[in-house]
């Protein structure tokens, strides 16, 4: 009767709870508290806070590799079909209108993939910590967080550092739902009331020919000079050209909301399957999320700072907030430079002229990942 009791006691909770899964589900719920009450990025941070909490929960097992969350993991993040998917419901989201009328925004997108490169390099600096081993794969695995682009993350990371795949999904996607927070110190600190409240000119209009014409065109250029990022770039270039061809109207929709919304469910929890105490603290893990807040925010820092030259460049036309749109959280970071323009003047509204660089920062990110593949993989 006495060992019954015992086994029915060690079966429980209670019993079971260590301090580090205890940690990580109020880590959980710290998500959900910004997700709901500060309504930071919801549509992430609800599964993933979710998936925390569930990940730690002992015995349960579902985040184990027979647990729900462990089967959605392997089927969507292992293989790189999530990330893929959720480039296809980008590219069909959103209008590439703003970068076809001001191609030179092209050169935001590709300043602010600077701190991609330069993590990778600090990732290698690690190794003379004890504690780190990172390997170039690893570290150019890691450095992709720069970009702020969780499905490049994690693509990316599928295929040259597996086994810091979890880690790295979590610092991509926490620091994407992070944007409203980290950014705009950044831009204030480097730009002037005066530079802030540039006023740019209203674009020109984009007829239905360009919009459908540019999909292809970076698709083929893509595929000419580099292969390795086609998968990334066919289904984002997919995605917009069921949005822009005007004939698969269902396709579209589907793309925007069913398939996207889905995918997103699953990503977001089986991230968050990602946060359990035996995977995430670690020193490795920690090293990756400090990496990852660094590479952020360099890539923010040097869009801006490109944002200035142009500005000066240009006389005057061009705000260099937008330029902190040039990483890829797409449409989040061209909101948080819309919120910015709007608190220096209340009739400025830059949110279309920083759909430019956000879109090039999509791009970029993925021909970073693509070059990082080539070299590397």
């Amino acid at each position: 009767m006495e060992n019954s009791l015992q086994e029915l006691w060690l079966s429980t909770g209670i019993a079971s709870f260590r301090t580090g899964q205890i940690f990580m589900i109020v880590i959980g719920g710290v998500l959900l508290f910004l997700a709901i009450r500060k309504r930071f990025e919801p549509l992430l941070l609800v599964p993933i806070g979710f998936g925390a909490i569930l990940s730690n929960i002992p015995i349960a097992g579902i985040a184990g590799p027979d647990g729900l969350l462990g089967y959605i993991s392997r089927v969507g993040i292992d293989t790189g079909v999530f990330p893929l998917l959720i480039f296809m419901g980008v590219g069909a989201l959103t209008d590439f209108g703003a970068l076809i009328a001001n191609p030179k925004t092209v050169l935001l997108g590709a300043a602010a993939q600077f701190g991609i490169f330069l993590t990778l390099l600090g990732a290698l600096l690690l190794n003379a910590l004890p504690g780190f081993d990172f390997s170039l794969a690893d570290a150019a695995a890691i450095g992709i967080i720069g970009g702020a682009d969780g499905p490049t993350a994690i693509f990316l990371a599928s295929r040259l550092a597996p086994d810091l795949l979890g880690a790295i999904a979590v610092a991509a996607y926490s620091y994407m739902a992070l944007v409203p927070i980290i950014q705009p110190p950044i831009m204030r600190l480097l730009t002037t009331h005066k530079e802030r409240a540039v006023v740019m000119q209203q674009m020109r209009p984009v007829s239905k020919l360009e919009r459908i014409l540019f999909p292809l065109t970076v698709l083929i250029v893509t595929a000419l000079f580099l292969p390795t990022a086609v998968p990334l770039i066919g289904m984002l270039t997919f995605g917009n050209l069921l949005r822009e061809c005007g004939v698969v109207e269902r396709l579209n929709r589907a793309a925007q909301n069913e398939i996207i919304n889905v995918v997103t469910i699953f990503l977001g929890l089986a991230v968050g399957s990602k946060l359990s105490a035996e995977q995430f603290l670690q020193l490795e893990t920690l090293g990756i999320l400090a990496l990852g807040a660094v590479a952020f925010s360099i890539g923010t820092a040097a869009g801006v700072v490109m944002g200035k030259a142009m500005c000066w460049a240009t006389g005057g036309r061009i705000n260099p907030l937008i330029g902190a749109a040039g990483v890829s959280a797409v449409p989040m970071a061209a909101r948080v430079v819309n919120k910015v323009g709007l608190e220096t003047d209340p009739g400025n509204y830059l949110l279309m002229h920083a759909m430019g660089p956000n879109v090039a920062g999509v791009i970029g990110s993925a021909v970073a990942a693509g070059v990082l593949l080539t070299l590397v993989g």
